[in-house]
């Protein structure tokens, strides 16, 4: 136990003399949040790699919270990284998991440690996911300067590397007194739990600061609850919004993430049940309906299904409930048509409400819902029928393109990658999780996956990150209890691009124990960017893993890369399938096993991204203007009439 200082007539506060780091640990293990009556760990947990700028300070302060006399309920649990980058994204997969209610800290050494923390921040502030991160620093009092991994700015001596976080943060801090340290973690536990404001928050700690000793006042220790509010829609936006979904004769519900942070997906099941407005999802709100609610109409955009897309083009009110309207989701301003297109946006912040010139609606997304839920009550309105059976119609037209592209006529075939989705899908049940990020999975998954639970969809598209997959389902699993006997089982699906990427943390889920379900696609290269590049006259070119052949490109035979025995010589127990029946077999084994496993399988490469249905909306990519080959003028005509059709909508 650290010395207490009493009270006294010269010293009115009892104080506790802790070194800065010590300090930071044990104020982040007293630190909650609390929502509709639930209270929590806001801090549940550090991961951490260490080096010369760590070790000596938040390392020797985790040894002493994790083993020391503070009681278990104020112990902080220690996870040990192989990659700084990963062990953000275990820490944003369990942020996402918990509600954004709990979530994690990182920290890392100065240099390239705090410089690899940088790709995890944008993914974590980009999708509104909180994460802590504390990277060393350099020596505030600087006895000796330059100092090892030290970035010399000839122009200024109080920039280091942890200064490429401050654009990626939420909120950031260099703690260059130790007395500094209570504004500043006040502030950053203010950010990590406001939900309008959450992302990734940096406390950039100079290593000389962690390890100096400090009279910290008593009453910082204290529990202290973080309350995750509800803000209600304001009155006269309210009714803005009421005027305008009655008068709408097309409307459309774009459900984003925000519902499933909200928890907000029973009140959008009770809205669409009283209005019968359909509803398409972005990746982030894929989930907010079961996949067979009558008015789930699947994914909107360039990665969506025609249902949805057709709706959109035909929308006189786009209702936007926790979006961000990304490009892909608008299709690059292509999306919605209808000349007289109005938009509705219920969301959290006022910057993301204001998109598109719409209609704001700032609240959360559950209040705002209830809200419009009950003022339309009594009013009489509800979509025209014909609308409804239209729609209705149309998803089952759907359906049935999803069992054609899942279907397997031949057992002893190599599996395509929409296959082997369809087999999986054959599966798997409410309780699974799904967990990818990037490549020609994400567009796979969002047009043709049926999902089956309001957090079974866990697909990071804001930054489409590869290497985010592994690491992530780490979190998610820590977040759902797999340490326990009724774990959930948690899928990471990576092609062999993303694998290639990040698979440090494998050894992280061996150590652990963790029931991870690794599911690598070896397609022998970028699938994705390479159907990409042949559309965009770029001609698949750097997109293949392949032998160079005699002229110096890349059409060679495929390389004899191994990711099964390399996946194996990490720890994973590995599955081999060769064919669709190897395939349902193997799935169906990882799904029963308790420990690590990984399932691999080589794809039949399609011809197009990523096999039937293609895009059903566009994606602005800019094209050559001018060029010699062939395969770009056509690319460039192509484009020249797809853009044709943007609009701002103003």
């Amino acid at each position: 136990m650290s010395p207490k200082s009493p009270a006294s007539p010269k010293n009115p506060t009892p104080t506790r003399r802790l070194t800065t780091a010590q300090a930071l640990v044990a104020f982040l293990a007293r630190q909650y949040t609390e929502r509709d009556g639930r209270r929590q760990r806001l801090i549940s947990a550090t991961w951490g790699i260490f080096g010369h700028g760590n070790v000596a300070g938040i390392g020797q302060a985790l040894v002493e919270a994790g083993h020391g006399g503070n009681g278990a309920a104020h112990r902080m649990p220690y996870l040990q990284g192989r990659n700084e980058q990963a062990m953000v994204h275990a820490a944003v997969g369990y942020a996402r998991q918990s509600g954004r209610l709990s979530a994690q800290a990182v920290t890392t050494s100065i240099g390239p440690g705090a410089t690899n923390l940088v790709t995890g921040a944008a993914l974590a502030t980009i999708n509104r996911l909180p994460v802590l991160l504390l990277p060393g620093d350099t020596f505030a009092t600087r006895p000796a300067d330059p100092v090892l991994q030290q970035l010399e700015v000839p122009y200024a001596g109080d920039v280091s590397v942890n200064d490429c976080l401050r654009p990626v943060s939420r909120y950031f801090d260099r703690i260059t007194r130790p007395e500094a340290l209570i504004p500043a973690a006040l502030q950053a536990m203010r950010v990590l739990a406001d939900p309008a404001e959450t992302g990734a928050v940096t406390l950039a700690l100079p290593q000389d600061v962690q390890a100096e000793a400090y009279d910290w006042p008593e009453e910082f220790f204290a529990e202290r609850d973080w309350h995750i509010r509800r803000p209600a829609p304001d009155t006269y936006e309210l009714e803005s919004a009421v005027r305008a979904i009655r008068s709408a004769r097309r409307p459309l519900i774009v459900a984003g993430g925000g519902v499933r942070h909200s928890a907000a997906e029973e009140t959008l099941a009770a809205f669409t049940a009283a209005t019968r407005i359909p509803v398409a999802s972005t990746q982030a709100g894929k989930g907010a309906l079961r996949h067979d609610h009558p008015a789930d109409v699947g994914g909107i955009g360039h990665t969506g299904t025609a249902t949805a897309d057709e709706l959109a083009r035909t929308a006189d009110l786009v209702i936007g409930v926790g979006t961000r309207f990304s490009d892909f989701t608008t299709a690059s301003g292509t999306l919605f048509a209808d000349p007289a297109v109005r938009f509705l946006h219920l969301n959290i912040t006022a910057f993301d409400a204001h998109k598109l010139a719409a209609l704001p609606l700032v609240a959360d997304a559950r209040a705002g819902l209830e809200a419009l839920t009950a003022a339309l009550a009594g009013r009489g309105y509800r979509v025209d029928p014909a609308y409804e059976t239209e729609y209705t119609g149309a998803k089952e037209a759907w359906e049935e393109r999803v069992e054609a592209s899942f279907a397997t006529p031949d057992p002893t075939a190599r599996p395509t990658q929409t296959q082997v989705l369809g087999l999986l899908d054959d599966l798997v049940t409410e309780e699974d999780i799904l967990i990818n990020a990037a490549g020609s999975l994400p567009g796979d998954l969002h047009k043709l996956w049926r999902t089956r639970s309001r957090d079974q969809y866990h697909v990071e598209y804001g930054y489409s990150c590869m290497g985010y997959e592994i690491p992530a389902a780490i979190g998610v699993l820590l977040a759902t209890g797999a340490r326990s006997r009724e774990h959930r089982p948690v899928w990471a699906l990576v092609g062999d691009g993303t694998y290639l990427m990040n698979p440090t943390e494998i050894v992280t889920a061996v150590q652990e124990n963790l029931p991870l379900k690794l599911l690598i696609l070896q397609n022998h290269g970028y699938a994705s960017i390479g159907g990409l590049s042949a559309s965009v006259g770029a001609e698949r070119f750097g997109t293949a893993y392949r032998h160079r052949d005699a002229d110096g490109g890349f059409t060679g035979p495929p390389l004899p890369v191994d990711l099964a025995a390399n996946a194996a010589s990490l720890g994973l127990r590995v599955l081999r399938a060769a064919t669709v029946d190897d395939l349902r077999k193997v799935l169906s084994e990882a799904r029963d096993a308790e420990g690590p496993t990984c399932v691999y399988v080589e794809t039949e490469t399609p011809d197009t991204v990523s096999g039937p249905p293609p895009a059903q909306a566009w994606w602005d990519v800019p094209v050559a203007e001018t060029a010699s080959r062939p395969a770009a003028v056509k690319a460039r005509e192509e484009y020249d009439r797809q853009v044709a059709a943007r609009r701002r909508h103003l």
